[in-house]
């Protein structure tokens, strides 16, 4: 078997039949979690009953980040974009009724890996399922959340030494578990280019294996079943050739890696072996239609090439730019795969693209490229150290500001975007029901059931585990057992994460934003506006960017920050996870003229409505406030009624258009700081009093 090809091929010398054996199929599975572990648990065997072969499981922000659902920085987050899992009774009612011994799990969880991965085998032991037998993977890839996905807690260096314990626990205990999953999928996400994909993931990659392999108390001889047990989780785009291309050359960089650096000999323990969700950046408000056929498109390019076909596909749900998927939207995206592979004949045959000359011509290009930008990310000390000096952020960052640009002159062309914008009204988006959301009440009852859990627990039981599992944190032994232990012993994700932050402490990555960050630039017309909006308040004019609440997906903030900054504004953004007393605390401090806050969770209301109940507190209600994310009419016309100025969803994607929007807040504050004042001097009953100073309004 070539060191090179995927998991599921087979054996050329069969003999000749009139119809061809077929591969078996990848893993079919859906990404998936909301509300609490019940609803869920509901959720999952429904599409497991519809054909599903593998779970993968979404959690909330308070999971991912190690907080409880009661604790105040959970607020407005719990179950919104996946399900809360607070403890081992949460494990147990979301696994209800499946056969851990037979599933194959994959969990998207990386700061908190270790903590959930304990509670799995826990529940997995109480179903009798041995853990030897277990399949499945934790994504488990904290260097890439510094970079795009932003659910890291911990710092760099004690992170990878979490990551590390698991592999080293999973290699010998669960050998059939993925323990971690380098995961690019994110990377592109936030901008990545092919070669930044590929480059960045397997320096990744390199990173983590060189930190298992330097480990005092590591068997050498054992390191072939280390590196067979990394997968990667990769995303592929619209563009589909490059997209096989990229693939085909994964692969083969990898088997590179794996013998020239590493010196493995067993081909089989070289396969690149990886699962995929197609793109979910590019999927579009407008025409939300429109994404079937992208996301149809974007999973040939990983299914068609034998070589380097996915051995497990999730697909978005056509709608995720609108809200939450319902259960029939995910339903639609697993047919769309179990049509490819069960009604063509795809899986019949060995790989179509092989002796093609484009083909090899773009993978060796792309190869070259690769090791080019990995021979400079060892220059810079590593993937670890490039991440910390904020090198490989500001690189996305700046490739995401090239994307977009190109989308705003026409050049990169989106259907229904910035052409061919005229439609038919979609049937699919209209009526009650057309999105899923989550009710408030899920927060109120996780916090009501997290209080019963405490209160029937043994509590000298916990405080031992607790106490074991700082001891083994401050002495550098494996976290896994004694994690396994508090699961058992009924300790909280929030306990758990709330004592390894008092032995590691947090970290607060680069934000990618820095007056060394290149931009494509602004429009002319907004820099003019925003000059003349200067001379209106005898300065520069000031926006405080915020990002309310646990959400880490930062690129929209950035790339305002950023295009802000290209206009004109005095820019203030200080990256992800602020508290809205925070972000008022920056608006006082800097004298903000307009506040633009950006929540992607879902949790826009609440955590709107506590911002704007702390401007009230602090005397800056006058202050205008602009909110961006995936937001609904609906949720639109309930943050207006709050008072906010001004809402910008997916489908707002000119940046000049929303620099203009934000010159205008601040120019129309001024008109009625300017009104007031005219008020006031007439003596007008109930005219704020004027401080003289249009400025000083701010």
């Amino acid at each position: 078997m070539s060191a090179t090809a995927s998991v599921a091929e087979t054996k050329n010398d069969k003999p000749e039949r009139d119809k061809p054996e077929r591969d078996k199929p990848w893993l079919i599975r859906t990404y998936a979690g909301h509300s609490n572990a019940a609803e869920s648990n509901k959720l999952y065997r429904g599409n497991l009953a519809k054909g599903q072969t593998g779970l993968s499981v979404a959690f909330d922000l308070p999971t991912q980040t190690g907080y409880d659902p009661d604790d105040e920085l959970a607020r407005g987050e719990v179950g919104k974009v996946g399900v809360s899992v607070a403890h081992l009774g949460d494990m147990r009612t979301l696994f209800d009724q499946i056969p851990l011994a037979q599933m194959n799990t994959s969990m998207t969880i990386n700061a908190t890996a270790p903590w959930l991965l304990s509670l799995y085998l826990a529940v997995a032991e109480e179903q009798g399922a041995p853990i030897s037998a277990l399949q499945g993977t934790t994504q488990n890839d904290i260097i890439k959340e510094y970079l795009s996905r932003g659910t890291y807690v911990f710092p760099p260096a004690p992170s990878l030494r979490l990551t590390k314990d698991v592999i080293l626990f999973t290699t010998k205990e669960v050998p059939k578990w993925n323990p971690m999953n380098v995961c690019s999928y994110h990377l592109q996400e936030a901008g990545a280019t092919p070669v930044q994909e590929l480059s960045y993931a397997l320096a990744i990659a390199i990173a983590v294996l060189d930190t298992v392999r330097d480990d005092p108390d590591f068997d050498e001889a054992n390191f072939s079943n280390v590196f067979s047990r990394i997968s990667f989780f990769v995303n592929a785009g619209m563009r589909f050739v490059t997209e096989i291309c990229k693939m085909r050359a994964f692969a083969e960089l990898w088997d590179e890696i794996a013998q020239e650096r590493y010196g493995i000999t067993d081909a089989k323990k070289r396969i690149f072996r990886y699962g995929v969700q197609v793109n979910s950046l590019g999927l579009t408000e407008q025409q939300p239609e429109n994404n079937v056929h992208r996301i149809l498109i974007e999973m040939l390019a990983v299914t068609l090439s034998k070589r380097a076909r996915a051995r497990a596909v999730q697909l978005p749900a056509w709608n995720e730019a609108l809200g939450l998927p319902r259960p029939w939207d995910q339903q639609w995206s697993m047919r769309m795969q179990q049509i490819l592979a069960f009604e063509t004949d795809l899986l019949e045959y060995d790989d179509i693209f092989d002796g093609s000359k484009v083909i090899e011509a773009r993978v060796e290009a792309l190869k070259e490229q690769t090791r080019s930008e990995l021979a400079r990310i060892a220059e810079l000390g590593g993937a670890v150290t490039a991440v910390e000096a904020g090198e490989l952020k500001r690189a996305l960052v700046e490739s995401n500001a090239k994307r977009i640009a190109a989308i705003e002159r026409g050049e990169q062309i989106v259907v229904g975007v910035n052409k061919w914008q005229n439609g038919e009204p979609s049937p699919l988006t209209a009526g009650e029901g057309a999105i899923f959301t989550v009710s408030e009440t899920v927060e109120m009852e996780a916090e009501a059931r997290i209080r019963e859990w405490r209160s029937k627990r043994d509590d000298k039981a916990v405080g031992k585990a607790l106490d074991d599992l700082e001891a083994a944190a401050r002495s550098g032994a494996n976290i896994m057992p004694v994690s396994i232990a508090a699961a058992k012993a009924g300790v909280t994700t929030g306990e758990w994460g709330g004592r390894l932050r008092q032995v590691f402490g947090e970290y607060r990555a680069p934000t990618g934003v820095t007056l060394q960050t290149v931009s494509s630039g602004a429009a002319e017309e907004a820099k003019l506006l925003i000059a003349d909006l200067g001379e209106r308040l005898g300065e520069t004019p000031k926006l405080v960017v915020g990002k309310p609440g646990l959400d880490g997906h930062s690129n929209g903030a950035e790339q305002i920050a950023l295009r802000a900054r290209d206009v004109g504004f005095d820019v203030t953004y200080d990256g992800i996870r602020q508290t809205p007393t925070e972000i008022v605390a920056k608006a006082v401090e800097r004298g903000a003229h307009v506040i633009g806050l950006s929540v992607l969770s879902g949790s826009h209301v609440p955590l709107v409505r506590e911002v704007k109940a702390k401007l009230r507190e602090a005397g800056l209600d006058h202050v205008p406030v602009v909110v961006g994310g995936i937001i609904s009419p609906e949720d639109e016309l309930v943050l207006k009624n709050m008072g906010v100025t001004a809402v910008y969803t997916p489908k707002d994607y000119e940046l000049d258009k929303i620099m203009v929007g934000l010159a205008k807040v601040v120019g129309r504050a001024l008109d009625k700081h300017a009104a007031d004042r005219a008020d006031a001097a007439a003596g007008v009953p109930g005219a704020p009093k004027s401080n003289g100073n249009a400025a000083q309004v701010f």
